[in-house]
């Protein structure tokens, strides 16, 4: 399957707890005022990979303890997202995707939801929502702004309630 990406971060330290590779998908609908990534904006940008190829780098990387899905926005994505957090995770890797949409948003839309749900299912952690430069803060972990949220997505699944975890 192809996928169009951004960049690829083999190592980073600031996507999620621990080392983590970091892939960057290209295009984002979004445009948040302050993205620190405009460059993913463009769905013609980046360059086009197989996912076959982004998971043999996650396997060969034996240093890593999760990966991070970002962008852009990967649930423009979604297949190609969801085939790379699912090998993740059978590699027990944690995996965390980042998205513009709130969890609501996602939820109110019938066809991006159903898009994302075998995502979902792989990813351990969403973050969610907008950057809002008004809401920037540096006491935000992982986050950019305050109102993004750090969601615990299978257990928000399953329990049909949202759970945020505190980091």
């Amino acid at each position: 399957m192809k996928a169009r990406i951004a960049g690829i971060k083999k190592h980073s330290l600031v996507n999620g707890p621990g080392v983590r590779m970091t892939i960057f998908f290209q295009g984002c609908i979004h445009h948040c005022n302050g993205c620190q990534n405009p460059d993913t904006w463009s769905a013609d940008g980046g360059v086009i990979y197989d996912t076959d190829d982004i998971i043999r780098m996650i396997k060969d990387d034996r240093y890593i303890d999760g990966i991070t899905l970002s962008g852009g926005d990967p649930l423009l994505q979604p297949d190609a997202a969801a085939a790379i957090a699912q090998a993740s995770k059978q590699l027990d890797l944690s995996v965390w995707c980042y998205t513009g949409w709130s969890y609501e948003e996602i939820k109110q839309d019938p066809d991006l939801y159903n898009k994302c749900s075998r995502l979902f299912r792989y990813v351990d952690v969403l973050v969610d929502g907008r950057f809002l430069q008004e809401k920037k803060s540096s006491d935000c972990i992982y986050r950019g702004s305050i109102n993004q949220r750090l969601i615990d997505i299978r257990k928000t699944e399953k329990e049909k309630c949202i759970y945020e975890i505190s980091i």
